[in-house]
C-alpha cells in the first residue's frame, strides 16, 4: 500500500500517476459505516485511495500503525495521512479540496452525507460536488439499531469509543465488522511490541507476554480479559490483563497476556491482542497461590466458551 503523509501543506511524495477511486472522510478505522462507502468504491474497479486524520485531542481506536494494517487489508491501495495539527487543516474547504484532489488522477469520488472538510468544517458534500474533477456519489448514512427502541444510530467512531470505554467489546465488535466478515480483518485488537518483563508470571507456571503499546491508543477499562492474540508464530486463545499488577505490588499500567497453547519466544516481535469478552476486574490476592488458582478458572472459561 502507498502512503503520503501531509504534516503540513506540502505533502511528503509526488503526485501518484495512476487512476484512483478517491474516498474522503477521517477514516480512524473501518467500521461498518465506513466499510460500506469502501465497498461503493471498489464497484468501480478503480485501485482505492483513501484520507485518514491523526492528531488532534483525545486518544485514538486504532494507532496510525494499526489503521494502516486494517486499511491495506481491506483492499486499500493509497493512503493520504492528514496531520489535524498541522496547517492542511487550516486551509478553507476549496484549498483543502484542490490539494487533496492535486495528490492523485481521481476518476471518482465518495463521501457519507455527514462528511465535512477544511477550515471550522465548512466544506459540505454539495460543496465537494462543485470542486471536484470528478463525479463524487455520496452515500447514505448505514445505521445499527439501538436497545429496544427500534432507533436507528449512525455508526460512528464516537460510537466505537463510547462502547470501549464503557468495556462493551461485544458492541464494539459488532460496529467494527460484520457476523460474516473476517474477524481478524475487523474487530478491535490492540498491537504492540513484546518487551521483557518481570518474568514473575514464569515462577508460578504461567508465562506471559508484557506488550508495549503507544500512549495515544484507547485501550478497555482495566480488567482481565479472554479472547485471541495473533502472532508471527500463530493465533492462539489469550487471557490479556489491562491494568496494575497489586498481588506484586506493581502499580503501573500494563498489557498483560498468556497464550494459551504457546511455547517459545516472541520478544521483539508485533503481536496483536484481541479481547473478546470481559472476565473479572483487577483485584489483589492474599498469594501468588491465590493467583494461580484464579488463573486457572480464567484458563478454564477460557477453553469452554465461543471466541468468534
Amino acid at each position: 500500500m502507498l502512503t503520503v503523509r501531509f504534516d503540513n501543506v506540502r505533502p511528503q511524495r509526488e503526485r501518484f500517476d495512476f487512476p484512483v477511486a478517491l474516498v474522503l472522510g477521517g477514516f480512524d478505522g473501518l467500521h461498518i459505516g465506513h466499510r460500506h462507502l469502501l465497498a461503493e468504491a471498489q464497484k468501480t474497479g478503480l485501485p482505492v485511495a483513501l484520507t485518514t486524520m491523526f492528531g488532534g485531542k483525545g486518544k485514538v481506536l486504532f494507532t496510525q500503525k494499526e489503521r494502516r494494517e486494517i486499511f491495506e487489508r481491506a483492499g486499500v491501495s493509497c493512503l493520504c495521512e492528514i496531520d489535524l495539527d498541522g496547517t492542511l487543516r487550516k486551509l478553507s474547504a476549496e484549498d483543502f479540496c484542490g490539494t487533496v484532489f492535486s495528490l492523485f488522477d481521481v476518476r471518482a469520488a465518495f463521501c457519507g452525507e455527514d462528511f465535512r472538510f477544511g477550515r471550522d468544517a465548512l466544506g459540505t458534500p454539495a460543496l465537494l460536488k462543485r470542486l471536484a474533477p470528478c463525479p463524487v456519489t455520496v452515500c447514505k448514512t448505514v445505521k445499527y439499531r439501538f436497545g429496544d427502541s427500534g432507533r436507528g444510530r449512525k455508526f460512528s467512531a464516537s460510537a466505537c469509543k463510547r462502547f470501549l470505554k464503557a468495556g462493551d467489546i461485544s458492541a464494539l465488535n459488532a460496529c467494527l465488522f460484520a457476523k460474516n466478515g473476517d474477524f481478524y480483518d475487523g474487530a478491535y485488537f490492540i498491537k504492540g511490541e513484546v518487551e521483557h518483563g518481570r518474568q514473575v508470571g514464569r515462577t508460578y507456571g504461567f508465562p506471559t507476554l508484557n506488550l508495549s503499546v503507544p500512549a495515544e491508543k484507547l485501550l478497555p477499562p482495566d480488567g482481565v480479559y479472554g479472547g485471541l492474540c495473533r502472532t508471527p508464530k500463530g493465533n492462539f486463545p489469550t487471557i490479556v490483563n489491562i491494568g496494575s499488577r497489586p498481588t506484586f505490588g506493581i502499580g503501573e499500567r500494563k498489557i498483560e497476556a498468556y497464550l494459551d497453547g504457546f511455547s517459545g519466544d516472541l520478544y521483539g516481535a508485533d503481536v496483536a491482542v484481541y479481547p473478546t469478552e470481559f472476565y473479572r476486574g483487577i483485584e489483589k490476592f492474599a498469594s501468588a497461590e491465590d493467583l494461580k488458582s484464579q488463573l486457572q478458572r480464567d484458563i478454564a472459561r477460557l477453553r469452554t466458551r465461543r471466541l468468534l
